[in-house]
């Protein structure tokens, strides 16, 4: 059954777990891999009982309910009872850490917090709002009063333009961004995306992304739970070793991924096999060798995939090129959190490499102010606009930067460039903005980390961006730091203990290195300026190394900067004193 029984303009997310147990009864919807399922009928219950039990304790239409868990099963409840209870959800990625996650309960002003207990222990010894453990959500309870208000529950009405969710991409300390999203955003999308991929009973669903992202609630359990399907979680992150051994008990037909997953797949396993291959070197063996490698690549992925969904980041051209070549069925999508997220997508069978696709039902794009591209004028080259119902309507509590992401005559600016071809579809061709896409497909701003490098009281000035090897910090140590450092080494081991107080134990150890390499005996006199300056070399690069760490502890796993080298040179600027961000990669590269 598709999704075709929805109205994005009359139905809600609300409007899923009723729908569903009419239509769906006791099918399995949600389960933990090896697990026990939820069935539909269990899915409308537990999720009337949550907004029973919400607005029992308060609740109103339109009041925030923070939901913070890794995958599971109530993950999902929690969601549609949330809606069910005409609140706003407001979804956590479990990657926070305890800062993030608590500026984005103080700036979204949620009222309620549902929360895993191993998330929960972020937030020891801070005021939170009243709290439900998720764990609860599925399981009996003893409570007659509850059962009761469950029974008699009257649903709020709620209608499509509401405000279902508000999803933080970014949570530091005055620079959070909530991207608010309404009913008819999602289930636009969800309806949209039937121009690629049509689920229905006979589905069943591997979900190894975060629910917090947009991708994986729409694409993953809205769409769904719209259909029949049913969704397994893993209980760990997907590492190989968790992957292979759940994609051969569960035997999936639809797996959404970013591309680091399938990316390490091929490099660490099809590659190398496809290079112990003697005849693979002939080229017209090839083909036939490939075909046969996406055959095998499919029994490990359970057998029956028909979706492979790709999103979230570009896909690394060799590892795409396999995919084709393989006949491997992959879909790519592209899109925003800001657009429910998917705006362009290539169905199975119609993707071509470097592609996004056309847009997606529903919606509209644009490029503007094209300019022929340097390398190939016969590209016209401009950001990419939306339009359309999947399109939210802007940033919580911020006016100023909702009216920046718009245009005049309303169209959405997605911070993209690119170009379509003559046919419609749509190509990436870079960021616009500053904003850095991780490995898997996170928002990473750069803002942000450098401000937490320029809170440090030995960094001058930082400046962040991302390559092939993750993110990349640029450091330029406040003068007086250097000097002092130099001093260290000049002074010998009373030098090297000054440093170690000062600057951490490495940075005192590289100091003492310093010294004991010039020799103890020559004394402070004898001691060159060139083994000074080289002591001081090491020392910055140990103390750098603490700042990097010391940074990273205060970031989510996905936007730790991988790399932190001294920038010794003042930064190009502006007239007006900012960074000239876009010569700093080039130069590097240089």
């Amino acid at each position: 059954m598709s999704t075709h029984r929805y109205d994005y303009d009359q139905d809600t997310l609300a409007s899923i777990p009723c729908r569903g147990a009419e239509d769906f009864g006791d099918l399995p919807a949600l389960a933990m891999v090896g697990g026990e399922a939820l069935s539909y009928r269990d899915l409308e219950r537990l999720t009337r009982r949550l907004a029973a039990r919400l607005v029992g304790l308060g609740v109103r239409k339109g009041d925030r309910v923070a939901l913070l868990s890794e995958n599971r099963p109530e993950w999902g409840l929690a969601s549609l009872g949330i809606a069910r209870s005409g609140a706003v959800a407001v979804p956590i990625l479990a990657d926070f850490p305890a800062e993030q996650v608590a500026n984005i309960l103080e700036h979204s002003g949620a009222i309620v917090f549902i929360v895993s207990a191993r998330q929960r222990k972020k937030l020891e010894g801070r005021p939170l709002p009243d709290v439900i453990p998720i764990e609860e959500l599925s399981a009996p309870v003893a409570d007659a009063e509850l059962e009761a208000a469950a029974a008699a529950f009257a649903a709020p009405a709620v209608a499509a333009a509401d405000l279902a969710a508000i999803v933080y991409t970014s949570g530091t300390t005055g620079l959070s961004k909530g991207v608010m999203l309404t009913h008819r955003n999602y289930l636009a999308d969800a309806l949209g995306c039937e121009s690629i991929i049509v689920l229905d009973t006979n589905d069943t669903l591997l979900s190894i992304l975060p629910l917090a992202h947009a991708y994986e609630y729409t694409i993953g359990f809205v769409i769904p739970m719209m259909s029949g399907a049913q969704v397994r979680y893993l209980d760990r992150p997907p590492s190989a070793s968790v992957l292979l051994p759940a994609l051969a008990s569960v035997k999936p037909t639809i797996v959404l991924s970013v591309p680091l997953v399938i990316e390490k797949v091929y490099r660490a396993g099809v590659k190398p096999g496809l290079e112990k291959i003697s005849l693979y070197r002939f080229r017209p063996f090839r083909p036939l060798i490939e075909r046969l490698a996406g055959r095998k690549l499919m029994r490990s992925f359970g057998g029956r995939i028909r979706f492979f969904g790709v999103g979230g980041a570009p896909l690394e051209p060799e590892t795409e090129a396999f995919l084709l070549r393989a006949r491997f069925p992959y879909a790519i999508g592209y899109g925003l959190t800001e657009t429910a997220p998917i705006i362009a997508a290539a169905a199975v069978g119609r993707t071509q490499s470097r592609m996004a696709g056309p847009p997606l039902r529903g919606a509209e794009l644009r490029i503007a102010d094209p300019k022929p591209a340097a390398d190939d004028p016969s590209l016209l080259v401009g950001e990419i606009q939306a339009r359309g119902p999947m399109v939210g309507p802007g940033y919580y509590k911020d006016p100023v930067r909702t009216a920046e992401t718009f245009t005049a005559d309303g169209w959405f600016r997605t911070g993209d460039l690119g170009y379509a071809d003559e046919k419609g579809r749509y190509f990436v061709r870079g960021r616009l903005k500053t904003m850095i896409l991780g490995a898997s497909g996170e928002n990473i701003y750069p803002e942000e980390v450098e401000a937490l490098l320029n809170a440090s009281p030995f960094v001058a000035e930082s400046l962040v961006y991302g390559d092939e090897e993750g993110i990349t910090a640029l450091v330029q140590l406040k003068p007086e730091i250097i000097e002092e450092l130099a001093a260290c080494v000049k002074d010998g081991i009373e030098g090297a203990e000054r440093a170690a107080l000062r600057f951490g134990h490495a940075a005192g150890a590289a100091v003492r290195h310093a010294v004991e390499s010039a020799g103890q005996a020559a004394g402070a006199a004898g001691r060159t300026a060139g083994s000074a300056y080289h002591g001081a070399e090491r020392a910055v690069a140990q103390l750098l190394e603490r700042i990097k760490k010391e940074t990273n502890a205060k970031l989510a796993s996905f936007s730790r900067i991988a790399k932190v080298e001294p920038q010794l040179e003042p930064f190009e600027k502006t007239p007006t004193q900012k960074i000239k961000r876009f010569l700093y990669p080039q130069k590097k590269a240089e």
